[in-house]
């Protein structure tokens, strides 16, 4: 199967199997998503959606969160794991959400990029899922599958997200970068396929015979 026919087949099987992806992060507005990205990091979604509700219950914006002490919202988020740097980046990132955006979360990548804690990919969940801006975050499972269905190098996430934007329509990003993560998790996981079984993999490469090892961004 040449790339052009890959990736028209991927993207109509993803939007056929997840037509409505949503978010797999639970929020209620930006903020609330943004600390719940910011946590993502090196830990589950799961466990996130666990941890949040009391973090929440703490604090919802960034007034009342400033109020708290490090201390405080280590003590929530420490199942999390590197909780003391995250408990300090989500108290700092909303003192100057305060000081320096009228207590708003902002709305370009320049500017949340320059909060603490907060990199590209944190960044670009937010610009696609709370502002509805054309972004395509990559994740572990992104930076897999991608490499696994041919779609890039897997030199780096920087270079996947590249390609995978060169390959697929702007319209698509926001939805797609949620599939592919469903579609990881649910059949192509890091643990098993392998680029051998799923129904993409084996659609795509029929006459693969050894297994794939993902090249660690």
């Amino acid at each position: 199967m040449k790339l052009s026919e890959r990736i028209a087949y991927i993207d109509q099987t993803l939007n056929q199997m997840y037509p409505n992806p949503p978010v797999p992060l639970n929020h209620k507005d930006p903020y609330t998503l943004l600390l719940a990205v910011l946590l993502s990091a090196q830990c589950t979604d799961d466990r996130v959606n666990q941890v949040t509700p009391g973090l929440f219950e703490l604090a919802d914006s960034p007034q009342e969160m400033a109020k708290k002490s490090v201390s405080q919202i280590n003590n929530i988020v420490r199942p999390c794991g590197l909780a003391p740097k995250k408990a300090q980046a989500i108290h700092d990132l909303s003192k100057l959400l305060n000081r320096n955006h009228r207590s708003q979360v902002p709305r370009t990548f320049e500017e949340l990029e320059t909060l603490p804690g907060v990199g590209h990919k944190t960044a670009s969940v937010v610009m696609s899922q709370a502002f509805g801006h054309p972004a395509f975050p990559v994740d572990t499972h992104i930076h897999r599958l991608a490499q696994r269905w041919k779609l890039t190098s897997g030199k780096s996430v920087v270079q996947t997200e590249r390609d995978l934007k060169r390959h697929f329509s702007k319209e698509r990003w926001n939805a797609l970068h949620l599939q592919i993560i469903y579609y990881g998790r649910e059949h192509c996981s890091a643990r098993s396929c392998y680029g051998l079984d799923c129904e993409i993999c084996r659609t795509c490469f029929p006459n693969r015979k050894s297994k794939m090892q993902t090249k660690k961004s």
